[in-house]
Order: C-alpha cells, then structure tokens, then sequence
C-alpha cells in the first residue's frame, strides 16, 4: 500500500478537529517494539524522548505520537495511554500498568484555526480518539491527523507515507507530519526536491527541472520563530536492538535533508523515531542494518514529499494553497 502499515506487527490512527485546524497521528505496536530517537532540530518539543536513548533501561515501546498543538500537544500522548491502559497493555511493574507512549510535536497554533480553548487543551482526547481509530491496512494522506494543521514556507504541508522492501527482504516504512520551515519544492515551480527517490509517480512524476533556477538555491523560510517542525517515524520489521534503532533514526534524517530546504534548522524541531517490530524471522547483520538505514532516508524524503502533494489548503482567508491547488493534478 506504500504505507506506514505495511510493516507487519502496527496500526495508525489518525484523530483531528476541523474547527481547531489540528490533529494527532499515533502507531500503536501489536507487540511492544523496540524503539529510539534522533533529534537534529535546534527547537523540539518531545514527551519522553529520553528513554528512547540507547543507555536508558526502557527497551520498548507501546506506541509513538505525532501531533500538533505545540508544547500543548504533548497531552496526547496521554490520551494514547489512556486508550492502552484500558486494553491492559503496558509496562507492568507492581501492580501498575504503564503504557510507554513517547511523541512529538509541531508548532500550528497560527494557521487560521481557532485555538481559543478553555481551561483544558483538546489534546488528550485527540489522542485517545486517535487510539480508538487505529487499525492496519489503508489510512488518508495529506490534510489529515498530525498534518491537518501543519504548512511549508510555500504551500500547505501535511501527512506523508511511504514504504519499500530492501534487497534483504525486510520491510521499511515512514510517516511524517511535514510542517517546514523551508520547501519541499525547488523554486516556484511544481517539482520535488525528493523527486530522484519517486516510485510510481507517487507525487505527480515530474522528476528534477532541466535546470535550476536561481531563486531555487536562496534561502526561503516561512518566519524565524519556532512555527514549524518535521516529525517523523520510521519502523521496519526487522530485529534490532535500541542501539541499532537510534543508528537508523540518525540515518533516516537524510530523507528530511532529500526532500527539505532548509532542514534540522535553529527554529525547527525535526526528529525522527525508529522502531523495529520483530515480525521478520531472520536476524540481520551490519550490511544489512545499513541497507535498511539507507531506504529509511529514501522512504522519509518520499514521504514528505507525498504529505505535501496530497494537502489540501484548510478553508480560511490566506490560507497557503495546497500543491495540487497551485499545480493541478
């Protein structure tokens, strides 16, 4: 399907709020799955990233969370864990359940939606009506989600997907909410920086321009405040340790650099969360590991890529248009 979901062993939910203009993105994991995190943004806003380094004790994890809402997101890793705990499923320590459900977010309290709240952020319940709606098999792109809200310096951004298989056979797979602060397309014009990694015309087969032009190359970048990030998660089904998942976290932050410009910049928060479900029977070895970082980077940059050719412009006055808007179909 070209998706998160065709790694065997998780589910992907989606839960946004039209009025809010924002949304939440979560992968529940069937089993618990080894997970780490690479953070190459200079602005982040994370709920236990911490443990998911490579010394820490906790090895997996229940879930991981993609939402918007700034700092105020964070509550929906909460409601993700709500939804756990009732299932029973957790890290059981005494007689305490503990889902571990690490997340991220981006900045998308300016994009036109209202955000005047009461006393209690929606954020939670995003997350748990996220949870409910997880399953496996197909899921919406584009202005969905984590991506509901989220924009570039030039159209509007949104949640992108891809997957491939490694000459190894194992499967690799992203999902990311793309709220740039650069563009993902060279220029004015309709083409890609991710086009040389494209499979099947998954957004819109135009490859690279003939040339270049230059304002292609001039910084372009939508404000200096912290009103972006790309947040992402990359999973496979291979077996690996937490070590090798932060080593494929840190690999797959090439895709951002394929598909971004700027990217991993001082006002921006990008991170990547790797997670490896176990699902394939054969063990993998260095050569291996490093085949499936490299497709890791290859299937973000196209995952980026498709969440912002899929976007659809949000319905308020100067909203930025979606790629399909300005450049048709």
């Amino acid at each position: 399907m070209n998706l998160l979901t065709d790694v065997p062993g998780l589910q992907v939910g989606h839960a946004q709020d039209e009025k809010l203009a924002s949304g939440v993105t979560c992968v529940l994991f069937d089993e618990p799955a080894v997970a780490s995190i690479s953070i190459q943004g200079g602005a982040p806003g994370v709920r236990d990233g911490a443990l998911l380094e490579a010394d820490m004790s906790v090895e997996k994890v229940n879930g991981l969370v993609l939402s918007g809402g700034s700092a105020f997101g964070l509550d929906a890793m909460g409601g993700v864990q709500g939804f756990l705990r009732e299932q029973g499923r957790g890290f059981r320590i005494a007689n305490a359940i503990v889902p571990i459900v690490p997340g991220a977010i981006i900045f998308d309290l300016s994009n036109g939606g209202d955000k005047n709240w009461d006393r209690r952020p929606p954020y939670w319940d995003l997350g748990y009506e996220a949870a409910v709606a997880a399953r496996s098999g197909s899921f919406g792109l584009g202005t969905i989600g984590a991506g509901y809200g989220a924009t570039t310096a030039n159209l509007k951004g949104g949640l992108g997907s891809a997957s491939v298989r490694t000459p190894a056979g194992f499967t690799v797979a992203a999902i990311v909410a793309v709220n740039a602060v650069g563009c993902a397309t060279v220029g004015e014009g309709p083409h890609f920086w991710a086009a040389p990694y494209e499979q099947n015309g998954e957004f819109g087969g135009l490859g690279l321009p003939s040339a270049f032009p230059p304002e292609a190359l001039r910084p372009r970048i939508k404000t200096a405040d912290p009103a972006n990030t790309t947040i992402a998660i990359v999973a496979t089904d291979a077996r690996i340790s937490k070590g090798q998942a932060k080593r494929l976290a840190v690999m797959a932050h090439d895709g951002m650099a394929r598909a971004l410009r700027p990217s991993h910049a001082p006002f921006d928060g990008d991170l990547v969360f790797a997670a490896g479900t176990g699902t394939h029977p054969e063990r993998i070895d260095l050569a291996a590991l490093g085949e499936i970082g490299l497709a890791m980077g290859d299937v973000l940059a196209r995952a980026i890529a498709r969440g912002v050719y899929e976007a659809m412009a949000l319905p308020f006055p100067k909203a930025l248009p979606g790629w399909k808007d300005r450049f048709g179909r």
